[in-house]
Protein backbone atom coordinates (compact mmCIF):
# COMPACT_ATOMS: atom_id res chain seq x y z
CA UNK A 1 0.00 0.00 0.00
CA UNK A 2 1.14 3.26 -0.81
CA UNK A 3 2.30 5.64 2.08
CA UNK A 4 -0.07 8.85 2.22
CA UNK A 5 2.98 11.05 3.05
CA UNK A 6 6.55 11.21 4.30
CA UNK A 7 6.76 11.78 8.40
CA UNK A 8 10.47 12.76 7.75
CA UNK A 9 11.49 10.47 10.60
CA UNK A 10 9.80 11.63 13.18
CA UNK A 11 8.91 9.84 15.85
CA UNK A 12 5.30 8.54 16.90
CA UNK A 13 4.61 7.24 20.44
CA UNK A 14 1.96 4.11 19.92
CA UNK A 15 0.19 3.51 22.74
CA UNK A 16 -2.40 0.65 21.73
CA UNK A 17 -2.34 -3.17 23.51
CA UNK A 18 0.78 -4.81 22.92
CA UNK A 19 -0.76 -7.32 20.76
CA UNK A 20 -2.83 -4.91 18.59
CA UNK A 21 0.44 -2.15 18.00
CA UNK A 22 2.24 -4.07 15.01
CA UNK A 23 -0.22 -2.90 11.82
CA UNK A 24 0.04 0.77 13.16
CA UNK A 25 3.57 0.76 13.42
CA UNK A 26 4.37 -0.68 10.47
CA UNK A 27 2.31 2.37 8.52
CA UNK A 28 4.38 4.39 10.42
CA UNK A 29 7.19 3.07 9.51
CA UNK A 30 6.25 2.78 5.76
CA UNK A 31 5.58 6.68 6.05
CA UNK A 32 9.34 7.16 6.90
CA UNK A 33 8.39 7.66 10.58
CA UNK A 34 9.76 5.83 13.69
CA UNK A 35 7.50 3.91 15.61
CA UNK A 36 7.90 3.82 19.64
CA UNK A 37 5.63 1.03 21.22
CA UNK A 38 4.87 2.55 24.45
CA UNK A 39 1.54 0.41 25.27
CA UNK A 40 -0.62 2.14 27.55
CA UNK A 41 -3.09 -0.36 28.38
CA UNK A 42 -2.88 -4.02 28.88
CA UNK A 43 -5.99 -6.28 28.19
CA UNK A 44 -6.88 -9.62 30.44
CA UNK A 45 -9.24 -12.01 30.82
CA UNK A 46 -12.53 -11.47 32.99
CA UNK A 47 -11.85 -12.83 36.29
CA UNK A 48 -15.45 -14.47 36.36
CA UNK A 49 -15.06 -16.18 32.98
CA UNK A 50 -18.07 -18.83 34.24
CA UNK A 51 -21.06 -16.13 34.50
CA UNK A 52 -19.85 -14.47 31.15
CA UNK A 53 -19.46 -17.69 29.51
CA UNK A 54 -22.91 -18.41 30.86
CA UNK A 55 -24.17 -15.13 29.38
CA UNK A 56 -22.77 -15.41 26.11
CA UNK A 57 -24.69 -19.14 25.73
CA UNK A 58 -27.97 -17.71 26.19
CA UNK A 59 -30.35 -16.63 23.47
CA UNK A 60 -30.51 -12.91 22.17
CA UNK A 61 -32.12 -10.93 19.80
CA UNK A 62 -29.17 -8.94 19.31
CA UNK A 63 -25.95 -9.38 20.75
CA UNK A 64 -23.41 -6.22 20.94
CA UNK A 65 -20.01 -6.07 20.18
CA UNK A 66 -17.98 -2.93 21.20
CA UNK A 67 -14.63 -4.04 20.25
CA UNK A 68 -12.13 -6.94 18.43
CA UNK A 69 -10.80 -7.40 22.06
CA UNK A 70 -15.00 -8.12 22.87
CA UNK A 71 -14.88 -10.66 20.57
CA UNK A 72 -11.58 -11.98 21.02
CA UNK A 73 -12.13 -12.46 24.81
CA UNK A 74 -15.79 -13.62 23.95
CA UNK A 75 -14.27 -16.28 21.35
CA UNK A 76 -12.33 -17.61 24.35
CA UNK A 77 -14.85 -18.51 26.43
CA UNK A 78 -16.97 -20.38 24.18
CA UNK A 79 -16.49 -23.62 21.90
CA UNK A 80 -18.19 -21.94 18.81
CA UNK A 81 -18.07 -18.23 17.89
CA UNK A 82 -20.88 -17.96 15.07
CA UNK A 83 -23.24 -17.61 17.60
CA UNK A 84 -26.02 -19.04 16.03
CA UNK A 85 -28.31 -18.45 19.76
CA UNK A 86 -28.39 -14.81 18.34
CA UNK A 87 -31.05 -13.27 15.67
CA UNK A 88 -28.54 -10.83 15.14
CA UNK A 89 -24.87 -9.86 15.80
CA UNK A 90 -24.15 -6.32 15.92
CA UNK A 91 -20.36 -4.69 15.86
CA UNK A 92 -19.49 -1.14 16.67
CA UNK A 93 -16.92 -0.71 14.34
CA UNK A 94 -14.78 -1.76 11.60
CA UNK A 95 -12.01 -4.09 13.04
CA UNK A 96 -14.81 -5.58 15.40
CA UNK A 97 -16.77 -6.49 12.39
CA UNK A 98 -13.89 -8.30 10.88
CA UNK A 99 -13.09 -10.16 14.25
CA UNK A 100 -16.37 -11.75 14.20
CA UNK A 101 -15.92 -12.40 10.94
CA UNK A 102 -12.71 -14.54 11.44
CA UNK A 103 -14.78 -16.45 14.13
CA UNK A 104 -17.58 -17.75 11.89
CA UNK A 105 -20.21 -15.21 12.00
CA UNK A 106 -20.24 -12.22 9.81
CA UNK A 107 -21.73 -8.49 11.65
CA UNK A 108 -25.61 -7.92 10.55
CA UNK A 109 -25.57 -3.97 11.34
CA UNK A 110 -21.93 -2.29 11.23
CA UNK A 111 -21.67 1.51 11.06
CA UNK A 112 -21.34 2.83 7.74
CA UNK A 113 -19.19 6.48 8.85
CA UNK A 114 -17.92 6.63 12.42
CA UNK A 115 -17.22 3.50 14.06
CA UNK A 116 -18.07 4.58 18.04
CA UNK A 117 -21.90 3.84 19.61
CA UNK A 118 -23.31 7.16 18.59
CA UNK A 119 -22.85 6.02 14.53
CA UNK A 120 -24.43 2.66 15.83
CA UNK A 121 -27.37 4.05 17.53
CA UNK A 122 -28.20 6.20 14.69
CA UNK A 123 -29.03 3.12 13.09
CA UNK A 124 -32.31 3.04 11.91
CA UNK A 125 -32.64 -0.39 12.80
CA UNK A 126 -32.15 0.45 16.11
CA UNK A 127 -34.67 2.83 16.63
CA UNK A 128 -37.23 0.23 18.28
CA UNK A 129 -36.50 -2.28 20.35
CA UNK A 130 -39.17 -2.22 22.88
CA UNK A 131 -39.06 -5.89 24.26
CA UNK A 132 -35.92 -7.02 22.95
CA UNK A 133 -33.24 -8.85 24.78
CA UNK A 134 -29.76 -7.44 23.92
CA UNK A 135 -26.75 -8.30 25.58
CA UNK A 136 -23.71 -6.53 25.64
CA UNK A 137 -20.19 -8.04 25.09
CA UNK A 138 -17.67 -5.69 26.45
CA UNK A 139 -14.49 -5.28 29.32
CA UNK A 140 -15.63 -4.47 32.69
CA UNK A 141 -16.71 -1.10 33.35
CA UNK A 142 -16.64 1.53 30.58
CA UNK A 143 -19.47 3.91 29.15
CA UNK A 144 -22.90 3.61 29.64
CA UNK A 145 -24.51 5.40 26.67
CA UNK A 146 -24.79 2.25 24.72
CA UNK A 147 -26.33 0.61 27.09
CA UNK A 148 -28.67 3.35 28.40
CA UNK A 149 -29.92 3.97 25.00
CA UNK A 150 -30.83 0.59 24.30
CA UNK A 151 -33.16 0.85 27.73
CA UNK A 152 -34.48 4.14 27.02
CA UNK A 153 -35.61 2.35 23.23
CA UNK A 154 -37.20 -0.49 25.30
CA UNK A 155 -34.86 -2.68 25.26
CA UNK A 156 -33.52 -5.26 28.07
CA UNK A 157 -30.06 -5.06 28.31
CA UNK A 158 -27.74 -7.05 29.97
CA UNK A 159 -23.82 -6.56 29.94
CA UNK A 160 -21.43 -9.71 29.21
CA UNK A 161 -18.17 -8.03 30.89
CA UNK A 162 -15.38 -10.66 29.23
CA UNK A 163 -11.94 -8.87 29.71
CA UNK A 164 -10.33 -6.25 32.21
CA UNK A 165 -8.22 -3.44 31.17
CA UNK A 166 -5.08 -2.26 33.44
CA UNK A 167 -2.56 0.27 33.45
CA UNK A 168 0.91 -1.56 32.50
CA UNK A 169 3.84 -1.09 35.27
CA UNK A 170 6.47 1.54 32.73
CA UNK A 171 9.79 3.21 34.28
CA UNK A 172 9.36 6.11 32.50
CA UNK A 173 12.64 7.87 32.78
CA UNK A 174 14.57 6.53 29.58
CA UNK A 175 11.51 7.65 27.73
CA UNK A 176 11.84 11.04 29.21
CA UNK A 177 15.43 11.38 29.13
CA UNK A 178 15.09 11.11 24.79
CA UNK A 179 11.67 12.51 24.42
CA UNK A 180 12.71 16.46 22.74
CA UNK A 181 14.78 14.04 20.14
CA UNK A 182 12.76 10.72 19.83
CA UNK A 183 8.56 11.56 20.08
CA UNK A 184 7.25 14.29 17.44
CA UNK A 185 3.98 12.96 17.70
CA UNK A 186 1.55 10.80 20.08
CA UNK A 187 -1.60 8.67 19.44
CA UNK A 188 -3.93 7.40 21.64
CA UNK A 189 -6.90 5.22 20.70
CA UNK A 190 -8.97 5.73 23.46
CA UNK A 191 -9.96 8.30 26.42
CA UNK A 192 -8.93 5.48 28.97
CA UNK A 193 -5.58 5.20 27.01
CA UNK A 194 -4.85 8.88 26.96
CA UNK A 195 -5.28 8.78 30.94
CA UNK A 196 -2.79 5.77 31.43
CA UNK A 197 -0.38 7.36 29.65
CA UNK A 198 -0.76 10.48 31.70
CA UNK A 199 -0.10 8.77 34.86
CA UNK A 200 2.49 6.05 33.29
CA UNK A 201 4.67 9.54 32.80
CA UNK A 202 4.40 11.09 35.65
CA UNK A 203 4.43 14.61 36.93
CA UNK A 204 7.95 14.79 35.61
CA UNK A 205 6.28 14.08 31.98
CA UNK A 206 3.41 15.79 32.15
CA UNK A 207 4.47 19.34 30.71
CA UNK A 208 6.45 17.14 27.75
CA UNK A 209 3.36 15.14 26.73
CA UNK A 210 0.70 18.04 26.67
CA UNK A 211 3.44 19.90 24.43
CA UNK A 212 3.45 16.64 22.05
CA UNK A 213 1.13 16.81 18.96
CA UNK A 214 -1.82 14.13 19.45
CA UNK A 215 -3.73 12.17 17.60
CA UNK A 216 -6.77 10.69 18.72
CA UNK A 217 -9.97 8.52 17.24
CA UNK A 218 -12.61 9.70 18.99
CA UNK A 219 -14.28 13.74 19.38
CA UNK A 220 -15.17 13.07 23.10
CA UNK A 221 -10.99 12.03 23.45
CA UNK A 222 -9.84 15.15 21.64
CA UNK A 223 -12.38 17.14 24.15
CA UNK A 224 -10.69 15.60 26.65
CA UNK A 225 -7.57 16.24 25.58
CA UNK A 226 -8.27 19.93 25.09
CA UNK A 227 -9.01 20.33 28.88
CA UNK A 228 -6.12 18.21 29.70
CA UNK A 229 -4.05 21.04 28.05
CA UNK A 230 -2.79 19.39 25.05
CA UNK A 231 -1.91 22.50 22.46
CA UNK A 232 -2.50 20.52 19.55
CA UNK A 233 -4.79 17.82 18.27
CA UNK A 234 -5.54 16.45 15.42
CA UNK A 235 -8.81 13.63 15.39
CA UNK A 236 -8.81 10.64 12.76
CA UNK A 237 -11.31 10.04 11.10
CA UNK A 238 -12.07 6.41 11.71
CA UNK A 239 -10.16 4.38 14.21
CA UNK A 240 -8.36 1.88 11.81
CA UNK A 241 -4.42 2.59 11.67
CA UNK A 242 -4.52 3.86 7.97
CA UNK A 243 -7.02 6.63 9.24
CA UNK A 244 -4.65 7.34 12.42
CA UNK A 245 -1.67 7.71 9.77
CA UNK A 246 -3.45 9.84 7.60
CA UNK A 247 -3.85 12.11 10.69
CA UNK A 248 -0.23 12.11 11.66
CA UNK A 249 0.47 13.37 8.04
CA UNK A 250 -2.07 16.15 8.94
CA UNK A 251 -0.13 16.74 12.24
CA UNK A 252 3.20 16.69 9.77
CA UNK A 253 1.86 18.60 7.17
CA UNK A 254 1.84 21.56 9.73
CA UNK A 255 5.14 21.87 10.83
Amino acid sequence: MRSPCDLGGRGVLVTRPAAQAAGLCRLIEAANGRALAVPSIEIVPTANPRRAAALLAETWDFMFFVSRNAVEQANALVADGTWQQAHQVVAVGRATAQALSRSGRAPDLVPDQRFDSESLLRMPELADLWGSRILIVRGEGGRTLLGDTLRARGARVTYAEVYSRLRPDFDPAPLLAQWAQSVAMVTATSEEVLLNLLEMLGPQGRSRLLATPLVVVADRTAVTARELGFARVQVAERAEDAAVVQALCALSSQG
